[in-house]
């Protein structure tokens, strides 16, 4: 089946996990099977501070305005080459700030490299776990001068079983003075305390968030107060949260009715595309093109635009879902 032009919504993905190893291979004179290994994950990857590690590498380009402009720039295109229509592309400024760039100047150069390609992208701004509190803050005070200048929101991202999501209780305490939005990485690598400290903080979306299935009573609570979980299937069976694709809990989430969204997490260090993905849900799990469909209605739903975008997003994806049915283009 022929996905790449079936239209797709993507909140879960991270700049510095997709960054192409061409670029990193060119960049630092490398050779590109080298660079691709350590960029990609294996088999032998144990868990999600195995799977960090894969980040170290593009990060070292990812320290001068040209080249977050660039990798910014090529992951529009790539987005746009897999059917992507509309985009929420996260980051953390502070870790682009290692040869003297500010977190605004590293903001901008993402807005810059986006903003060369026809696609409708925003961005959300990742605090890190393993970072000061101090520096969160300077990061949350970066972010806040470009909301509604393609920052539409922000995230916890980081070693989550390590740093427990209890502990940022004060940052999104000071976020949501602001009324921004926000997403938390949680249930992915820790178990459900992280989903319940991400919910009593405000977040109306948990990044990963499977382990949702171990407790009921939060299954119905989730539902009650219209959490959305941006889940990323691939990336999980890389972090051994589950061994195998059809472990995976993404199936059961859906037949209880939870708002899903379907992600890469990292194109490149999970070697995915949402088309892959696509295929893998519909192959393994038997999922319809009208649930992948309800899934991104979903993902419009729950994106951090206006309720006005979300109509406009609604119907411009519906008229590409009825013109993709209609063509025959599933079909190979």
């Amino acid at each position: 089946m022929n996905l790449s032009k079936f239209p797709k919504i993507e909140l879960h993905l991270h700049l510095d996990g997709s960054v192409r190893p061409s670029t990193v291979s060119n960049i630092l004179n490398l050779n590109k099977k080298d660079v691709e290994k350590e960029m990609i994950v294996d088999t032998s990857c144990n868990d999600l501070n195995d799977y960090l590690t894969k980040f170290d590498l593009p990060l070292t380009i990812l320290q001068t305005k040209n080249n977050l402009i660039k990798v910014s720039e090529e992951l529009a295109n790539d987005l746009k080459k897999d059917g992507i229509i509309y985009a929420e592309i996260r980051f953390a400024p502070i870790l682009h700030t290692n040869n003297g760039l500010s977190c605004e100047e590293v903001i901008e150069a993402v807005i810059e490299g986006i903003s060369m390609v026809d696609i409708k992208i925003n961005l959300i701004i990742c605090l890190m776990r393993n970072v000061s509190e101090e520096d969160n803050y300077k990061v949350i005070n970066a972010g806040l001068k470009y909301i509604n200048n393609r920052v539409v929101g922000f995230d916890l991202a980081g070693a989550e079983a390590i740093y427990k999501t209890s502990n940022f209780k004060e940052l999104f305490k000071y976020i949501s003075k602001y009324n921004i939005p926000f997403t938390i990485h949680a249930g992915e690598a820790d178990g459900i305390d992280s989903i319940k400290s991400a919910i009593e903080f405000g977040a109306k979306r948990i990044g990963h968030g499977v382990r949702i299935m171990d407790d009921v009573n939060m299954i119905k609570y989730a539902k009650d107060n219209n959490i959305t979980f941006e889940v990323c299937p691939t990336s999980n069976i890389d972090t051994k949260i589950y061994k195998e694709y059809k472990e995976h809990a993404i199936k059961k989430m859906y037949d209880n009715n939870l708002n899903i969204t379907i992600n890469t997490d990292n194109r490149t260090v999970s070697n995915i595309t949402l088309t892959e993905e696509y295929n893998k849900l519909i192959n393994t799990f038997n999922f319809s093109l009208e649930d992948i469909k309800n899934m991104n209605i979903t993902a419009i739903n729950a994106s951090f635009i206006s309720d006005i975008d979300k109509e406009n997003l609604k119907q411009e994806y519906i008229l590409k879902y009825n013109k993709f049915i209609k063509n025959g283009e599933n079909n190979e």
